[in-house]
């Protein structure tokens, strides 16, 4: 079944059977992903479900891609721990609204479209290292607490838990051969809890996570003292918690983009992240951001409209309001082998055919991006890491191709025609082309096929200037572009434009010699 659902200034072809299976697979297992992440924090089970509620219903609504799904994510929590045990909720939910600020003013000022800056290798770091985490996660689901020690299961129980695993991953795998009908997660899911039911079978069930019933969100103002003491406490937590947000928010945008086909609008996704976010602040949510497992959840279950958020959404909190002795029932195994196979479906194993062919240093990116993300559990600072090091060896590279063609014409005027950027990496390379002493009194820089970058090559050039007037020589400098012009306005040059060679120029320009 399908037809046309027009939300805002979306008009979308819609599957919505495709969309109503997925959006209830994708809130079956981001139920107990946000009880975990809040419970780990220290923060109340239902905060982490009231994030899911909202961050899930706002960006469906208002987000830049269609079938991301955005939730109470641990990315964003994790580094809200230490504010939570040092200064209480309250802080916690201030944090979370400022973070929200943030995130509105990196997108009213489209900021967003920096993420094309991540380079491939970093990519796939990121999304290997990823994918590591969500499968290493769920080996937690195989340990019980006991008199407040934890271990590991043994015997009967993780027999019973292997196994239930196990059936979860064959019906995932196996039932998209056969048909395609209805999502394989959601009829593992299904399949598993109808089992443990009718043969009431003694396993870990999300009862045993934290309970999940509770009321509709209230609005609440945080307790915190009105100053600048506050702002100094918070601010810090707000502007960490909203990096790693977007950055994990708009590498997931930029993934869906490559599976759907189609490109999502990072600016609008970052508002709505920190729409999400202000009002997770004022109604006891955690905050949150996307979530890539349960993107790729929706996505692999047929979903590509807004449709399938809403709903994940709207039962997320049905189930709180009054589904919680039903979903309290479904056992940890059916959700803990729909996220392996979620883990196995995000790595790019792709990767691994192509590393011979990568240059070695794209290569040692992307292995340390994967694990500085999955030693830190930090996803920004893996992609920042990532990012630096790429620009670095980048500026490197670009900092060796300087060149310089030299020849002398008819009336003995040396000239020296450039070749690549002039920046703060390539100055000493470009000064060592001159070969002033032997030059003759009249020198040429030609910049027809380069340019200057930065203030490191303005200084270049003007100390190139200086020596050659020391040596009695006029140097000039030719077919320099708009932008190096404005940059060398206060040098000590002279600047001849040659109008037939360079037609972009309304007119001459010639700054004469000073001294």
């Amino acid at each position: 079944m399908t037809g046309y659902l027009n939300l805002f200034d979306f008009k979308q072809k819609v599957d919505y059977k495709n969309e109503i299976l997925a959006g209830l697979t994708v809130a079956m297992t981001m139920m107990p992903e946000s009880l975990s992440f809040a419970i780990l924090a220290g923060l109340p089970p239902l905060a982490g479900l009231y994030a899911a509620f909202i961050m899930g219903l706002v960006t469906a609504f208002f987000g830049g891609r269609p079938g991301m799904v955005s939730g109470g994510a641990g990315a964003t929590v994790i580094v809200l721990i230490s504010l939570m045990q040092s200064h209480g909720l309250d802080h916690v939910f201030a944090a979370v609204a400022m973070a929200g600020i943030f995130q509105i003013l990196v997108g009213v000022f489209k900021l967003g479209k920096f993420i094309r800056l991540v380079p491939q290798p970093v990519m796939y770091g990121f999304v290997n290292g990823l994918a590591v985490i969500i499968f290493t996660s769920q080996f937690e689901q195989f340990k019980t607490i006991s008199n407040g020690q934890t271990s590991w299961l043994t015997g009967m129980p993780l027999y019973i838990m292997a196994g239930l695993v196990a059936l979860t991953i064959a019906i995932v795998l196996v039932l998209p051969k056969l048909t395609k009908a209805v999502p394989a997660s959601l009829v593992a899911i299904i399949v598993v809890f109808g089992l443990v039911l009718g043969f009431e079978i003694d396993t870990k069930t999300v009862r045993d996570i934290a309970s999940v019933s509770g009321g509709f969100p209230t609005f609440h103002f945080p307790a915190v003292p009105l100053n600048f003491q506050t702002l100094q406490i918070i601010f810090p937590y707000a502007l960490i918690m909203a990096g790693v947000g977007l950055t994990e928010s708009l590498l997931t945008l930029n993934l869906v983009d490559e599976l759907v086909g189609n490109r999502g609008n990072g600016n609008r996704e970052c508002i709505a992240q920190g729409s999400a976010n202000i009002l997770n602040g004022f109604f006891f949510g955690m905050g949150g951001c996307a979530m890539i497992a349960q993107t790729f959840v929706n996505i692999s279950a047929g979903a590509r409209a807004r449709l399938s958020g809403i709903i994940a959404a709207c039962t997320i909190l049905l189930v709180i309001l009054f589904g919680a002795p039903l979903i309290e029932k479904i056992p940890m195994a059916a959700l803990t082998g729909v996220m392996i196979m979620v883990a196995i479906g995000t790595f790019e194993w792709g990767s691994f055919k192509i590393i011979n062919k990568m240059p070695n240093k794209d290569i040692f990116v992307g292995i340390l991006v994967a694990l500085i993300t999955i030693w830190l559990h930090n996803l920004a600072l893996a992609v920042l890491i990532g990012v630096i090091i790429s620009a670095l060896v980048f500026a490197w590279e670009s900092a060796k191709r300087i060149r310089a063609r030299k020849y002398e014409d008819e009336n003995g005027v040396k000239h020296y025609e450039i070749y690549g950027p002039l920046f703060f990496g390539s100055t000493m390379a470009f000064i060592e082309k001159f070969d002033i002493a032997n030059d003759p009194e009249n020198v040429v820089i030609d910049f027809k096929e380069s340019r200057i970058a930065d203030m490191s090559g303005i200084e270049a050039l003007n100390k190139l200037t200086e020596r050659y007037k020391k040596a009695n020589k006029k140097l000039q400098l030719r077919h320099l572009s708009e932008d190096c012009r404005l940059l060398l306005k206060n040098a000590d040059s002279v600047i001849a434009v040659n109008i037939l060679e360079d037609p972009t120029y309304k007119l001459p320009i010639e700054v004469n010699d000073k001294s």
